[in-house]
């Protein structure tokens, strides 16, 4: 009978702390991220009555954040090149929180589309640039379990 025989970890499978860590905290800005489209999303008829604006105004707010977004979203490839991914995704999360504030402190319905305009550029970048650094961070054995979590 042939006993069973355990191999063990290679160095270049074995996942660093600081890259788990990085990973959490990754994972919980894109989570802001999308949590903030779903409050925003939720909350739009508090939001007009707050801001007194119409039904036709109250629109913007989402349609300027998914324009934005979208206008974002080829271009980050290209500012993760100029700037690198990790400057890129650090900045874009700094950036997304300063405008979410600045969305929370809006007194126009101009002002809050401005700053929902704002936010969606600065959040159009965060989520190609997590997932290259997902990719870049990763060797391909870890970065299926990593994605696997992720998903």
């Amino acid at each position: 009978m042939k006993e069973p025989t355990s191999t063990p970890i290679s160095s270049q499978e074995r996942i660093e702390m600081r890259k788990i860590i990085a990973f959490i905290a990754m994972t919980f800005g894109m989570f802001m991220a999308i949590l903030d489209i779903q409050i925003v999303s939720s909350s739009l008829a508090e939001i007009q009555a707050g801001l007194s604006a119409s039904p036709d105004e109250i629109s913007w707010i989402q349609t300027s954040y998914l324009i934005a977004e979208v206008i974002m979203l080829p271009l980050s490839g290209f500012l993760g090149r100029l700037l690198s991914t990790r400057i890129l995704f650090s900045l874009s999360t700094v950036g997304f929180t300063i405008s979410s504030i600045l969305c929370a402190t809006a007194t126009s319905i101009e002002q809050m589309i401005f700053y929902r305009v704002l936010q969606g550029f600065i959040g159009g970048v965060s989520f190609p640039v997590f997932l290259l650094l997902l990719i870049q961070s990763f060797l391909p054995l870890n970065f299926q379990l990593f994605r696997l979590l992720w998903d």
